[in-house]
């Protein structure tokens, strides 16, 4: 069981990296007039989604989605720093830190 437990994790993990992959390509793809961009976004959002279903059978939604979602935030933050040179104000930055320390909250009290 507890095996199959880490590799559900690994699935959540795996899937909000993917929320990352697909909302970096969104922006690439201009509004969905790049067609490799826009299908790469389209691609992206599918693992996610699948992945996301995978882990939503052994771990509790109200576990799963805040989790899945958190990556994908602080990622999408992330990416739009490193790859598109956006900038951060030290207020957001914090806000950011702060939702790094939820997301590990949730994953530690959660008992599984």
């Amino acid at each position: 069981m507890e095996e199959t437990n880490m590799l559900t994790w690994i699935y959540l993990i795996i899937a909000g990296l993917f929320e990352v992959v697909w909302s970096s390509f969104m922006k690439l793809s201009r509004g969905f007039t790049v067609l490799p961009y826009t299908i790469a976004t389209v691609v992206g959002m599918i693992i996610s989604f699948v992945l996301l279903a995978k882990a939503t059978s052994q771990i509790d939604l109200a576990i799963a989605y805040p989790v899945w979602t958190g990556i994908g935030a602080v990622g999408a933050v992330l990416a739009g720093v490193v790859l598109f040179r956006e900038h951060l104000s030290l207020t957001t930055m914090m806000f950011v830190g702060l939702l790094i320390i939820s997301i590990v909250g949730i994953k530690v009290t959660s008992g599984r």
